[in-house]
Formats: structure tokens, C-alpha cells, sequence
């Protein structure tokens, strides 16, 4: 047990940064885990319980319980799951949605491209070149004035 009174104030502060820090990390697992007991269970509540979630996640970042990259990761894991489970299928980065042949939707138009605009390139000012010395002041040294006889 300490002796000194900043000692003893670290611990207190240190037991409830702790306890807040477990409570965190507590909820932040039931959330996961909650996620994928639906995903396993084939419920259509993947939507809900992916963001409760990510909320859980972002609040774990916010209190600096885990670190952001961490967090973006299991964000990303969690939403590809979801995806899976609600019946998306990846393709090498794309996505397709399976859909249902009973029911026919229309179909959309395809989405034209616009042609890349050029940028121009920045033009640069004409820097002003300053004048060279010649050589002969350059190696000639500036005489200082005799000063001018007293006169009587």
C-alpha cells in the first residue's frame, strides 16, 4: 500500500479507470457475440445487431479501451459477416446481392461514366535573376576615404 498522498490518489483513480475500462470491454463482447448468435441463428435482426455493434465499438474507442485500427478491423469483419448472412455474395470486391426470381424489379439504368478531366499543370512564375558582379568588383575591395587635411 503506498505511503505518499499521489500515491494513494493513483490507485484510487487507476481502480476506477479499471472497473470502467472491464465494463467497456464487457459490453463491447455481449455485443459481438450477440451479432453472431444472429448471424448463426439466421434472424433478419443482423441490421440491428450490427449497429449496436459498432456503437459499442466506437464507444471502446472513444474511451481508449482499444485501438482505432483494431476497431476499423472488427467493424469490417463484422459487416462482411452480416453481409454473408443476409445473402450478399463477395466477388473478388464487388458485391452481388442474391436475389429472389419471384419477384421482378426494374431494372436500372447503367450509370455512364464522365471522362477524366485534365488538370492543368501549375504555371511557374519567372524568378528575376539578379545581376552577377563582374569580375573586377568582385575582386576589387572598396578603398576607404582619406579623410581631409585640417587646414591651419
Amino acid at each position: 500500500m503506498p505511503i505518499i498522498k499521489s500515491a494513494k490518489k493513483r490507485v484510487r483513480t487507476a481502480t476506477k479507470a479499471a472497473t470502467r475500462n472491464a465494463k467497456t470491454k464487457r459490453n463491447l463482447k455481449t455485443a459481438v457475440k450477440s451479432l453472431h448468435s444472429a448471424i448463426s441463428s439466421g434472424k433478419k435482426k443482423t441490421d440491428k445487431e450490427l449497429q449496436k455493434a459498432q456503437s459499442a465499438i466506437d464507444t471502446a474507442v472513444k474511451k481508449n479501451v482499444i485501438h482505432k485500427n483494431k476497431a476499423s478491423r472488427k467493424k469490417r469483419q463484422l459487416a462482411k459477416a452480416a453481409k454473408i448472412a443476409a445473402g450478399v455474395t463477395l466477388v473478388a470486391g464487388a458485391t452481388k446481392v442474391a436475389k429472389d426470381k419471384t419477384k421482378s424489379e426494374p431494372k436500372a439504368k447503367p450509370a455512364t461514366k464522365k471522362a477524366p478531366v485534365a488538370k492543368k499543370p501549375v504555371a511557374k512564375k519567372p524568378v528575376a535573376k539578379k545581376a552577377s558582379p563582374t569580375k573586377k568588383s568582385a575582386t576589387k575591395k572598396p578603398t576607404a576615404k582619406k579623410p581631409a587635411p585640417k587646414k591651419k
